[in-house]
């Protein structure tokens, strides 16, 4: 069976979070590919450097330098994701035709998806959340996801089926146009017993990680900010910038150590290093410092109402702590981590959602497929 993924190029996460689908099919015996843009290519090709990579386009997202103003920016910018999500389900079915994959599994990727090859559509986000004096839209935001998901044969949720999960109303939503499969916390740490001590070396321990991800300009003012605050804790800090274009560089400014990407292991060690860590509140990132079994203090990018609701529920439970970026201090830091000093994110269980998920794709041999206009189309023939 010949497998093609497609992470979406909104920051790292999907690409990261996309890592224990890949294993998974390839302990399975799928020949595996990967569509990439030039943001994530770095990364996977880090961690799967035997795959073929195949350039698609990149929905090239900026949000607003202020998050007040996201509603316009979609808006403005709702033809432009329209052309793109066009054009690549033009390439996808233009891929399937002359590599002849047989799955495509997108990530958030709208418009990924082929009439000729099983197409999943992965997700945790089947209610898109808005702020409440927007409230009024979010049942057009649910239709509008249901219009993509129609497009898909499956829609894999990267979560536990019982409520909350991680991501709690987010993912666990009653009614979709297609099958819904759970598929378990996914975190390209998960599957390994992780030691603070493996390949430390002279790294940490540290009082405060901070993890930089995200688009600009966002990302750029996180991290300025990070370091305007860390710089007057006492202590030892480091700030991990998101950056594998730029390889493995590492750095030293007064306090904190710098490092551009750092690989699996060594990522892993540092934040089981830490204290604390910080980061925004992106689901992916929820989902690997669960793993990690980080105490965490989530920042929410603004703009992304997501991950403020994110942010909100895991503190209401007692699992995180959270600081809108606008009042984001070293006076808030300290104060914060104070109040809330035995938080921890649940750990993920042991289940063989995704294991199962697969397995099901792979036992597939030829079945039908109703297109989206409703005529029954004759799918391609996987091959175990």
């Amino acid at each position: 069976m010949k497998v093609l993924v497609a992470p979406l190029d909104w920051g790292l996460g999907h690409a990261t979070r996309c890592v224990p689908v890949i294993r998974e099919f390839l302990n399975h015996g799928a020949e595996v590919e990967l569509a990439v843009v030039r943001s994530n290519a770095g990364l996977l090709r880090g961690i799967f450097p035997e795959l073929r990579q195949r350039l698609v386009p990149s929905y090239n997202i900026v949000y607003p330098k202020h998050g007040y103003n996201m509603g316009l920016w979609l808006v403005k910018n709702g033809a432009h994701l329209r052309t793109v999500m066009n054009y690549e389900h033009r390439i996808a079915e233009e891929m399937v035709k002359r590599f002849h994959y047989d799955v495509l599994v997108s990530d958030n990727r709208f418009g990924f998806y082929s009439r000729n090859a099983k197409s999943i559509y992965m997700t945790h986000q089947r209610r898109i959340a808005f702020p409440r004096v927007l409230s009024a839209f979010e049942s057009l935001g649910m239709l509008w996801q249901a219009s993509v998901m129609k497009h898909f044969d499956e829609v894999w949720v990267p979560d536990l089926p019982e409520f909350p999960g991680y991501a709690g109303s987010l993912s666990h939503v009653k009614n979709c146009p297609v099958p819904v499969k759970y598929v378990g916390a996914l975190s390209r740490f998960g599957g390994k017993e992780w030691d603070s001590s493996t390949c430390l070396g002279k790294l940490g321990p540290y009082c405060f990680v901070a993890v930089v991800s995200g688009v600009e300009p966002a990302r750029t003012r996180f991290e300025n900010l990070l370091r305007k605050v860390l710089v007057k804790i006492p202590g030892r800090h480091a700030i991990i910038l998101g950056k594998p274009s730029l390889g493995l560089k590492t750095s030293n400014e007064n306090n904190l150590d710098l490092f551009t990407h750092l690989p699996d292991e060594q990522f892993a060690s540092v934040v089981r290093s830490a204290q604390w860590v910080i980061s925004r509140g992106g689901y992916s990132t929820v989902m690997d410092m669960a793993v990690l079994g980080a105490r965490c203090v989530f920042v929410p990018t603004p703009g992304q109402y997501e991950q403020v609701i994110l942010g909100r529920d895991l503190a209401r439970e007692g699992f995180a702590a959270t600081i809108d970026e606008s009042r984001f201090s070293t006076e808030s830091l300290l104060a914060t981590i104070g109040e809330k000093a035995c938080v921890a994110l649940p750990k993920p269980g042991e289940n063989n959602l995704l294991k199962d998920a697969v397995k099901e794709l792979m036992s597939f041999s030829t079945e039908g497929r109703v297109s989206s206009a409703g005529s029954r189309l004759p799918s391609a023939t996987l091959r175990g």
